[in-house]
């Protein structure tokens, strides 16, 4: 009997799958990712105050914006690469993200910064750069931090209520800013032909990298719902259910 339910608890259909995960990291992983949030905590804010400071220092249009990345390059770069890990993370199972949705949301970040902004110039001076470091800045801060108290067992519920209502606003917002970088790249995209490979050539193939750039504006279509409306159900569970959970007791 107790084998019986010890092969029924790890198979497939096995009701105490999902338990794994709510158990939660443990204390080497715990520490690395408290490490981790900190870190990422203060990196975006670091990348909110230099953009500040370009915006205090240029508050008149286009200067406040055209140069806004120029101030920012060195710890967006940084800070935002280090998100790669997010994806590490949520592979190896120390947080229970969504692997797939995770990739999506880390790639499309770290690609814009070096598939986008770093060779041209053009995506760099346009107003999407602003859009998407003001958006991206204020979501990062209260979501590492969230994650942070989260794995400390605190939870601040105006810190939660942030994590799970900003989104509603600022995601549309980052994506605008993401989609108008990349298509302000795709005329120098197509004229410097950067990461392009024409025939002939030996391998008889042939990769256009501004084509490849409308395959990645088109891929919003489909994924940027689903994402927004992940958050949407997350958000009614979280906040809903707890309101619910409130008004039982």
């Amino acid at each position: 009997s107790l084998k019986r339910n010890i092969m029924a608890a790890g198979g497939k259909d096995g009701p105490k799958s999902p338990s794994r995960p709510r158990a939660g990291p443990g204390p080497l992983a715990r520490s690395w990712l408290v490490l981790y949030n900190i870190v990422l905590t203060a990196g975006w804010i670091a990348v909110t105050y230099v953009s500040l400071l370009h915006v205090m220092n240029n508050s008149t249009p286009p200067t406040v914006y055209s140069g806004i990345y120029d101030s920012a390059e060195v710890v967006l770069k940084v800070f935002q690469s280090l998100a790669v890990l997010e994806i590490v993370h949520a592979a190896l199972g120390i947080v229970p993200s969504n692997v797939l949705l995770t990739s999506f949301q880390v790639f499309s970040r770290v690609f814009l910064v070096w598939g986008v902004l770093h060779p041209f110039k053009e995506a760099q001076t346009n107003l999407g750069v602003s859009l998407c470091l003001g958006a991206w800045s204020i979501t990062e801060i209260i979501r590492y931090s969230f994650y942070t108290f989260a794995l400390l067992n605190m939870k601040p519920y105006v810190l939660q209520w942030c994590r799970y209502t900003f989104f509603i606003v600022l995601y549309p917002i980052g994506v605008t800013g993401e989609l108008l970088a990349i298509y302000c790249a795709l005329a120098p995209a197509a004229e410097q032909k950067p990461f392009t490979l024409e025939l002939p050539n030996p391998y008889n193939y042939s990769f256009y990298y501004h084509y490849f750039l409308v395959v990645i504006m088109l891929s919003y279509i489909p994924i940027f719902p689903q994402l927004f409306f992940h958050m949407i159900h997350q958000r009614r569970k979280i906040i809903g259910g707890g309101a619910k959970e409130a008004k039982k007791e």
